[in-house]
């Protein structure tokens, strides 16, 4: 689990270490299991209603509209994400849609798409998505053939995107088109109704850790300007200041998968009997615990400096927060690897709790730009830095 030592580093306050304590218990008292059997989509809404109910999604929230904090607070959102990981990566899943869904609103929404949407994130009762990646255009959104094209009273949407998360399931869509005509050139940020007749969900797809996933097929899509996040043009500056925000976080789910791994290899290597030991004896055992643990607080160090980064200097963490995914999401890899290994043909039985942290890894090295995607991202920064 998260070692508590780490709390007294200046990343965090008394409210962090408050939280900590907090959600851990709650987590420990109503996680109990990270293997799921049944209804994907049921499941993510119980889990959606019950982090509501105990007032969890308040922190994807600025305070004004039903949030605990002022705005959103990284640090906070590393910490949730990082416990709840720990316990059920779905549980992570479903509350980090809330903040991504919901992020564009809280960070450029009109005071009426704030009213409208933030509270009923806030308690659970509505379900966020974000729609940015399209069948051509994942890592290169922009490749984005979507188009939004002016109408009298408003936009006509036409497109498809597909890889998001929480289809046919979420009640609204922050989406993301090529506005065209009389606009500004460029892509721009709106939210959609899931009820829109425009709207369908045309294809749903099962990933080796399930979680609600599919297509969405925007056809003669009417809204009303009403619904567009800020200024025509403006939409890769609000789809990439989100993903700054949450960036960092999936580095701290990656971090909790870790940890959770570590314990049970930790575990492991105690009780297991082995050449008249136990197979923590054994060196080649020690040696990797020393790799893990170091690769544990390595990771640990470059997320919450990208939070603190952000919430502290208030500046952005393109740079950091990539180094912050990219290095926490691999080591996390190697760690659930390496404990996978220490168990044997346990760790790859299918209902076994490491088999399943192995197959949610997975995505985390993909999802919100993949690791060759944050490499770019840091050279690129790294460069532009040296030539001012």
């Amino acid at each position: 689990m998260f070692n508590s030592d780490s709390l007294s580093l200046p990343f965090f306050d008394e409210s962090h270490r408050t939280l900590h304590t907090d959600v851990h218990a709650w987590s420990r008292a109503n996680l109990p299991t990270r293997i799921h059997t049944g209804s994907v989509d049921q499941r993510c809404q119980e889990l959606v209603s019950m982090l509501g109910e105990a007032g969890w999604l308040r922190y994807c929230v600025p305070k004004e509209y039903g949030g605990i904090l002022p705005g959103l607070d990284s640090r906070s959102l590393c910490l949730l994400r990082q416990t709840l990981g720990y316990y059920d990566g779905l549980a992570d899943f479903a509350f980090v849609l809330q903040g991504l869904g919901s992020g564009p609103i809280s960070l450029f929404g009109s005071e009426h798409l704030k009213q409208k949407y933030l509270p009923h994130v806030a308690t659970g009762k509505m379900l966020a998505a974000f729609a940015l990646s399209e069948p051509q255009a994942g890592s290169d959104a922009a490749a984005m053939t979507t188009t939004a094209t002016r109408t009298k009273d408003g936009y006509r949407i036409n497109g498809v995107k597909t890889w998001i998360s929480n289809a046919e399931i979420a009640d609204f869509y922050v989406v993301f088109a090529r506005t065209e005509n009389d606009e500004v050139d460029g892509v721009t940020a709106f939210v959609v109704d899931a009820d829109n007749p425009g709207l369908k969900v045309t294809d749903r797809f099962n990933l080796c850790a399930p979680h609600p996933i599919g297509t969405l097929t925007f056809t003669d899509c009417e809204i009303p300007v009403s619904q567009r996040l800020n200024d025509p043009g403006r939409g890769f500056k609000i789809a990439l200041q989100n993903l700054d925000v949450f960036r960092a976080s999936v580095g701290a789910a990656a971090l909790g998968f870790a940890e959770a791994a570590l314990d049970m290899g930790l575990e492991r290597s105690a009780s297991r009997k082995m050449f008249g030991g136990t197979l923590g004896d054994l060196q080649i055992t020690q040696a990797a615990i020393g790799d893990m643990c170091t690769e544990v607080d390595a990771a640990t160090l470059l997320v919450y400096r990208a939070a603190w980064e952000r919430d502290i200097l208030q500046q952005r963490t393109t740079r950091s927060a990539a180094m912050a995914k990219m290095y926490a999401t691999e080591a996390a890899q190697r760690i659930i690897d390496r404990c996978v290994q220490l168990h044997g043909g346990l760790g790859v039985k299918v209902g076994h709790p490491l088999e399943m942290l192995y197959r949610e890894i997975r995505a985390l090295r993909i999802y919100e730009g993949a690791t060759e995607v944050q490499q770019v991202v840091i050279a690129r920064e790294t460069i532009k830095a040296k030539a001012r």
